[in-house]
């Protein structure tokens, strides 16, 4: 876990992430987990050697659309927004083994405009996370 913060200003104030946060939780989850696990907790829970039930929840997937897209999906085909995911873990994984900068450089670009991209096909607000060589500058002008 890193802890990493921005300094805007004389004052040596901090902007700590919310990922901070949460991997805080995360830690205290999982510590809490192997704690249940050493005490045996999970043993003899019912389905235990079985196979879980992947029921599919489609109720998110309005009612009139639910047969096409279960038709859609045994056919193979993916929601858009899922390729697009798929297409941004495999350029991410590419960028970290290009040893040319300037290509680096230009494949970061087509990531950066794929992620933002995502989160309006989501329609949520772009996370900052995901354009580290923006935050800073869009933390600092915000701050005054």
């Amino acid at each position: 876990m890193t802890k990493r913060c921005i300094a805007w200003n004389d004052n040596a104030n901090c902007y700590r992430k919310k990922n901070v946060v949460m991997d805080i939780i995360a830690l205290i989850a999982e510590r809490k987990i192997q704690e249940a696990m050493k005490r045996g907790e999970f043993d003899n829970l019912d389905g235990m050697g079985k196979p879980l039930a992947m029921n599919e929840d489609l109720s998110g997937i309005p009612a009139e659309t639910r047969m096409a897209y279960k038709v859609l999906k045994n056919a193979g085909f993916i929601p858009p927004e899922l390729e697009l995911r798929k297409e941004i873990a495999s350029m991410s994984e590419m960028i970290n083994t290009l040893d040319d900068d300037e290509l680096r450089r230009k494949k970061r670009k087509e990531l950066d405009f794929k992620l933002l991209k995502l989160a309006m096909m989501r329609n949520r607000p772009v996370n900052l996370d995901l354009f580290p060589e923006y935050q800073i500058k869009v933390v600092s002008k915000c701050i005054g």
